[in-house]
């Protein structure tokens, strides 16, 4: 990277200028570990196309970095995810709703995930491992149906 997009990768987002952000890419200002959420101090624009980066900060501020992002390197797409909000090993409350029905036990997190996905969940009082869909409230719904109300 030359002297100048190194520059411009350090300026804060609102001190760059460009109407609409063509023929800008944005890169990390520092080096962002996995699993960190995203701020606006963490990306700037550079005046540079750089294949696959992102254009707009927006698209990145509040995701979870999947992988390590290294100062002054592009932040793509495919590096980001939705955060987390179950981590591995973390106590969890199961629902089970069917009907009228409402079960709900404790388990242990068995993966990581974020809204929506699916993981693997050990049951705390019979031991068996079940697999759930991860609700926005970070409980673990199951089930025939695995959907949150």
């Amino acid at each position: 990277m030359n002297r100048r997009a190194l520059f411009l990768a350090l300026l804060p987002l609102s001190a760059m200028a460009g109407p609409s952000g063509a023929g800008q890419s944005l890169v990390a200002t520092r080096t962002i570990r996995a699993q960190t959420v995203l701020a606006p101090q963490d990306m700037a624009l550079v005046a540079a196309v750089i294949p696959g980066a992102l254009t707009q900060p927006e698209a990145a501020i509040g995701l979870e970095a999947r992988v390590t992002l290294y100062a002054g390197r592009a932040i793509r797409g495919d590096d980001l995810a939705p955060p987390a909000l179950v981590d591995r090993n973390g106590i969890v409350t199961l629902v089970y709703r069917q009907g009228g029905l409402d079960i709900t036990a404790e388990g242990r997190a068995l993966d990581r995930g974020a809204r929506g996905a699916r993981i693997r969940v050990m049951n705390l009082t019979s031991r068996m491992t079940i697999t759930g869909r991860i609700g926005a409230d970070g409980t673990v719904h199951v089930g025939p149906d695995s959907k949150e109300p």
